[in-house]
């Protein structure tokens, strides 16, 4: 449904935005139109012969339809897990992180390219982090600083403990040397150190048994001279799943998530309604606002699907307008003044 009111046109829209499984969204704009790119089930990730991760395509930013698949699958011993995608414009090319490997086994980054949004995207051919020495890295995230300097950041494994700091996964930022290249001046931005950020007690890991934490899914916006690393923690799977944030004067840090003890700060679980709402991206929508855009599940936990709702910058930091599931207003592009 769509109304005028001042000369501004708004539509309207319900999450989840797209009823297919659609998880680990990371949205974009380019030339006018919305994309998205997304972490596909299982089962149809692990078909052979098909690319991999679904794409979506929206030309209002409320509509989101189908657009195909984006990855044309590498060697297939690097494994058959596909997760957490993400998309970004380069000098007239779209470079797509991603990991791949067997679940919990083993991951690496890597990165494909392609002339055309939506692919078809083919890998570059070599890990961005050596296997050898991090056999675990998860959901890269490009970032562009205002100087031009690009970072990658990731989440990774950590077995050390110092201080309030967890075992399990955390995140980490490297420069770019170039889009395929990492500098190898990996540096830390958030390590877990609340109890809600906990992935599984008691969990086997590299040969020992931990008290198992994560941190994932990092984004980066610089909002007001300073750099907010948006990120997920806790269980995926769980309720206590959520977005929270770190916030640093410089992009390689040092970043603090203080304030965030009792729970994630901008998305959580509504009880009935919303289920573990997480990793996120940031696009701005057709009206000049940001919008935060996440999975989370349904009610009976069947899947998960794309939600967006705005992204609130406030006096104590950034907050979540949501998550949603009832109609939400969306102010489009500016309308023309009407014909006298």
């Amino acid at each position: 449904m769509t109304e005028s009111t001042d000369h501004n046109s708004f539509l309207t829209y319900t999450n989840p935005v797209y009823d297919g499984y659609f998880a680990d969204p990371c949205a974009w704009e380019h030339e006018g139109v919305w994309y998205a790119i997304g972490t596909g089930p299982t089962p149809l990730a692990r078909q052979q012969g098909g690319r991999r991760f679904p794409l979506l395509r929206s030309f209002d930013f409320a509509h989101w339809e189908a657009a195909g698949q984006a990855l044309v699958p590498p060697d297939p011993a690097l494994g058959d897990d596909f997760w957490a995608p993400e998309v970004t414009f380069h000098d007239g090319t779209f470079y797509l992180y991603y990991s791949v490997g067997r679940g919990d086994k083993g991951h690496q980054l890597r990165v494909a390219t392609s002339g055309n949004p939506l692919g078809p995207y083919h890998d570059a051919g070599k890990s961005l982090v050596d296997p050898g020495g991090c056999p675990f890295a998860i959901d890269p995230h490009p970032f562009r600083d205002e100087d031009g300097q690009w970072y990658l950041f990731y989440a990774r494994d950590f077995l050390d403990v110092c201080g309030e700091e967890r075992h399990g996964t955390a995140l980490v930022v490297d420069r770019l040397v170039d889009m395929t290249t990492l500098a190898g001046e990996e540096r830390t931005v958030l390590r877990a150190r609340s109890d809600w950020q906990r992935f599984l007690k008691d969990r086997p890991m590299y040969e020992g048994i931990y008290d198992w934490h994560t941190l994932e899914g990092p984004f980066v916006v610089k909002h007001g001279g300073r750099y907010f690393c948006f990120y997920s923690g806790g269980r995926w799977e769980s309720e206590g799943y959520g977005v929270d944030y770190g916030i640093a004067d410089a992009v390689l840090g040092p970043y603090s998530d203080t304030g965030n003890e009792t729970g994630a700060r901008v998305l959580r679980s509504v009880p009935g309604q919303v289920l573990g709402p997480g990793h996120n991206s940031i696009v701005r929508g057709p009206g000049g606002e940001d919008y935060i855009v996440y999975h989370a599940w349904d009610t009976e936990h069947r899947a998960r699907r794309m939600h967006l709702d705005r992204l609130l910058w406030t006096p104590d930091g950034p907050a979540g307008d949501g998550p949603t599931w009832t109609p939400q207003t969306l102010a489009s592009r500016q309308a023309p003044d009407p014909v006298q």
